[in-house]
């Protein structure tokens, strides 16, 4: 009974995230993940020690380095300045929204979709408050844009490079396009079409009056452009290293520390800027951890794996699968899991890329199924805005189940 308690307080989590209150008093995401967290730890589920060893230093530095950079683009105003330049195209919502698929859901390919969490979020709010849109609608577009478009990637995101490093996939950069770029369109498509219709209300047909935005911080603005320059140039740095030079690479984590130095050696600003870093999101990610290497010492899940008469190899089983799991125990260490099975099995290619387009799309069937949806919320929290359980759920649900439809189809198209 005693293996069972993570898995009991997991599903309290669970619950709490979805209802984000007990009586009167109003939970945010990262107090729940915490309090699961020291709940598993009181418990003795997980030693101290372990729960230390478990909490990825390295996605949090990448996501600490990310946030100062974010800040420091939206304080100076240049996020908003280059945005207007960037959709200023946008006639009308339902363009807007489009664009932020399309445009969101490429970047994520490249910058993998947490960094586009970071930036987007205070671009979506300000958008929604500059044209009088429904934020709900917009941070939607942008949870949707960023999942989904990071699928096509192997560095899109961490599961995607866990796969890409592990699953024995051979040239990665060439097959996961190869596999997986057509359907990440359909599915971006389909997302348009589900948030136009969850959404016809907002969708007015008055055409949308851009301005260009002023810099309000030149200085800073400078030293974020930098940092922006930075990211993009050592992103590109290590594709290109990944692809010819594969014994040398770059950590992502020093990516995002390197992008974020000229802020923090050269901004008068630093201290203003650390303040203002979402400390809330980290403190949720050193939860889940926790939680997570809770759950797995159970061995719960692994004896649901390997008690399964179902065929594990078969592209609909892993897809549908890491759809389903992946929204109870975050889908890195369900992927991290997965592999080794699947290499038992001798799985092919196919089963790779569903492994991969499985776990990544369930995030936009709930909240908790990838880090970026918590990222998103998190952040526009912070300026007064959210999407509740329900909400999310209404367009993410039935979204997902046709796009992991689309997936599996055209997976199944190539042989085993």
């Amino acid at each position: 009974m005693a293996s069972l308690i993570s898995i009991v307080v997991l599903i309290i989590v669970f619950l709490l995230i979805a209802v984000r209150k007990i009586g009167n008093v109003s939970l945010g995401i990262w107090q729940v993940m915490l309090l699961g967290a020291v709940a598993v730890l009181l418990t003795g589920e997980i030693t101290p020690e372990e729960a230390l060893a478990a909490i990825d230093v390295d996605v949090m530095l990448f996501l600490f380095g990310m946030f100062v950079v974010g800040e420091a683009l939206a304080e100076s105003g240049y996020l908003y300045h280059l945005a207007s330049r960037l959709f200023s195209r946008a006639e009308s919502v339902r363009h807007l929204v489009f664009l932020i698929l399309v445009g969101a859901g490429a970047l994520s390919a490249l910058l993998m979709n947490d960094t586009l969490a970071v930036v987007g979020t205070p671009l979506m709010l300000y958008f929604a408050r500059r044209h009088g849109i429904s934020p709900k609608l917009l941070l939607l577009a942008l949870a949707f844009a960023v999942t989904t478009g990071s699928v096509a990637s192997p560095i899109g995101n961490p599961q995607n490079l866990l796969i890409a490093l592990s699953g024995g996939v051979e040239n990665p950069f060439i097959t996961f396009p190869l596999y997986l770029t057509v359907p990440t369109v359909i599915s971006l498509l389909v997302a348009y079409v589900f948030l136009c219709r969850a959404f016809r209300d907002e969708l007015h047909p008055a055409a949308l009056v851009h301005c260009e935005e002023e810099i309000r911080d030149p200085s800073l603005a400078a030293l974020a452009r930098l940092s922006l320059i930075l990211l993009v140039l050592l992103i590109v740095v290590k594709v290109v290293l990944v692809m010819f030079v594969p014994e040398f690479d770059i950590r992502l984590t020093w990516i995002a520390l390197v992008a974020a130095l000229p802020i923090l050696a050269g901004s008068r600003r630093r201290v203003e800027i650390l303040r203002r870093v979402d400390w809330p999101t980290l403190a949720f990610f050193a939860g889940l951890f926790v939680l997570i290497a809770s759950v797995w010492q159970s061995g719960f899940f692994q004896m649901l794996v390997e008690g399964s008469s179902i065929d594990l190899s078969a592209v609909p089983v892993i897809a549908t699968v890491s759809v389903i799991v992946s929204q109870f125990v975050s889908n890195v260490p369900f992927v991290a899991l997965s592999l080794p099975v699947l290499a038992h099995l001798g799985t092919s290619t196919p089963a790779m890329m569903a492994l991969a387009a499985g776990s990544t799309i369930a995030g936009n069937m709930l909240i908790l199924g990838a880090a970026s949806n918590v990222i998103i919320i998190q952040a526009a929290e912070k300026d007064g805005e959210t999407l509740t359980f329900r909400e999310f759920a209404r367009v993410g649900v039935p979204l997902t189940v046709v796009q992991t439809a689309v997936y599996v189809l055209f997976l199944s198209l190539f042989p085993a």
